[in-house]
């Protein structure tokens, strides 16, 4: 699974496991926002990417497209300077459209920093 380039600026790593894609964003001077605490365009980035690959993933089949037509980002508290994870999850695959949520957290996934839902545009003809 290809990422966007973005992912390659915020040095996000991709792990996949049981659940499906979980995007990785370690620490680093490229998520600096305020001092002692990360960036939120740099959250949003890792929860647009993480809808982006937990969508590819949901689809399995390669050929399909995706844009974003819009995303709604929630903070819910500010990011430390630590590694921070999100991951997607598909909610609906239309035939044109896709919906995804997705969730960000640090040291406990119980605890989001932030949340995201996307609607998706989906080309199929690839």
């Amino acid at each position: 699974m290809s990422l966007p380039p973005y992912a390659d600026f915020l040095g996000l790593k991709l792990i996949m496991d049981a659940e499906g894609p979980l995007l990785l964003m370690p620490n680093s001077d490229a998520v600096l926002g305020r001092p002692g605490f990360l960036h939120g365009g740099a959250i949003s980035g890792l929860l647009e990417i993480a809808g982006i690959a937990a969508l590819q993933a949901s689809l399995g089949d390669g050929s399909t497209r995706v844009k974003p037509i819009n995303v709604t980002v929630d903070f819910m508290r500010g990011g430390r300077l630590v590694d921070t994870y999100a991951r997607g999850r598909v909610t609906r695959v239309g035939q044109r459209i896709a919906n995804v949520a997705i969730e960000a957290w640090q040291d406990d996934p119980a605890r989001p920093i932030a949340a995201a839902r996307m609607n998706m545009s989906l080309d199929r003809a690839g």
